[in-house]
């Protein structure tokens, strides 16, 4: 990470939350942006913002690639499923070191912050603020089984799995905490009841009827879409679910995220062009889907005057994507990791 305060750098930027591209000089004082002006004749390198991944499972980490068959149920239900079985049976500090290598993986590929639905507790909460702690970017950890009381809120898995999800909602709001639902993920039989609670944030939705979208969307809800997950799960097999298409069609406000490490790598680059590639979602879309779940950590993720510095620096001579014709484009569907060469992260 580059230090914040101060620096100056000079590139074709994406600018606001219309990600418009503008040459540029950016002032960073005080890990604030402090200006931003006009510039001419600048070098090759664009200057982005950074990625916020809006739903993982960092623990699952440790059964990565695991071999297994079974319904989603069989796989990630909770409180017996496949994952929870291999997360009681693993020690604390093999958790840490799998959570903090996905850290630096996501870090790797542009991503400086992240959403967790963190299992085991306020055990597995403090896990996860261990495995973060000393790198440079910003965790939400959203606790279950008891993690709701010492972390950012509760991270509740579908509304028919947790028999005290009344009582865990009324506490986390009690707090002033983020209340997020897995919902309509196998089907829409718990979206509705998960409205009910009136969430900050659902997950998924891949299968939310018509009548559902309208209700979120009239609620202003976002919605974090997890599509290669859907996917390797089983859960989609058409661009008809998740359906992104019609969220974006309604006005609503959708997040990327790339849900379990176990199942797929926590790569916010590779999420993006596959959402692309089946999907067909305007790239702007997309890019603005892996920027704005940043407003989950309370800050803006866009790159204006007066908001936190959160950008990555790329070198598009590093690749052939110096021939582009439009940055949002190439960067949704072509960036990897080895042109991005430095971020810019505050931290406070």
């Amino acid at each position: 990470m580059q230090e914040v305060s101060p620096y100056v750098v000079t590139g074709r930027a994406l600018l606001g939350e219309d990600l418009r591209e503008e040459d540029v000089t950016i002032t960073v004082s005080g890990g604030v942006v402090t200006s931003i002006e006009p510039a001419s004749r600048t070098p090759e390198r664009w200057i982005v913002p950074a990625f916020f991944n809006a739903h993982t499972h960092l623990g699952d980490t440790v059964a990565m690639d695991l071999p297994a068959r079974g319904s989603l149920a069989d796989l990630v239900k909770p409180p017996n499923g496949l994952k929870h079985r291999i997360l009681t049976a693993t020690p604390q500090a093999e958790l840490v070191r799998g959570m903090r290598s996905s850290i630096s993986a996501m870090l790797a590929t542009g991503t400086t912050g992240f959403a967790d639905f963190r299992e085991g507790g306020i055990a597995g909460v403090a896990a996860l603020r261990e495995a973060a702690a000393g790198l440079d970017c910003r965790p939400v950890i959203l606790g279950r089984e008891g993690g709701e009381a010492v972390s950012d809120g509760a991270g509740i898995s579908s509304v028919h799995d947790v028999a005290n999800a009344e009582e865990v909602v009324r506490n986390a709001r009690a707090r002033g905490k983020l209340v997020a639902f897995h919902a309509g993920e196998r089907n829409p039989n718990d979206v509705d009841d998960a409205l009910a609670f009136e969430p900050d944030l659902l997950v998924h939705c891949t299968h939310a009827t018509d009548a559902q979208l309208h209700r979120i969307v009239d609620m202003g809800i976002p919605v974090v879409v997890c599509p290669r997950s859907n996917w390797l799960l089983g859960v989609a097999a058409s661009a008809a679910h998740p359906p992104i298409a019609r969220i974006l069609e309604l006005g609503g406000t959708l997040y990327l995220g790339t849900d379990n490490v176990m199942f797929v790598q926590p790569d916010m680059l590779r999420e993006m062009a596959f959402t692309a590639t089946v999907y067909r979602a305007p790239p702007e879309e997309i890019l603005r889907a892996a920027v704005s779940g940043a407003w989950l950590a309370g800050v803006s993720g866009y790159l204006e005057e007066g908001q936190e510095a959160n950008f990555m620096v790329i070198n598009p001579l590093e690749k052939n994507i110096s021939f582009s014709r439009d940055i949002r484009t190439t960067i949704v569907k072509r960036l990897d990791s080895s042109s991005i060469c430095q971020t810019v992260l505050t931290m406070q």
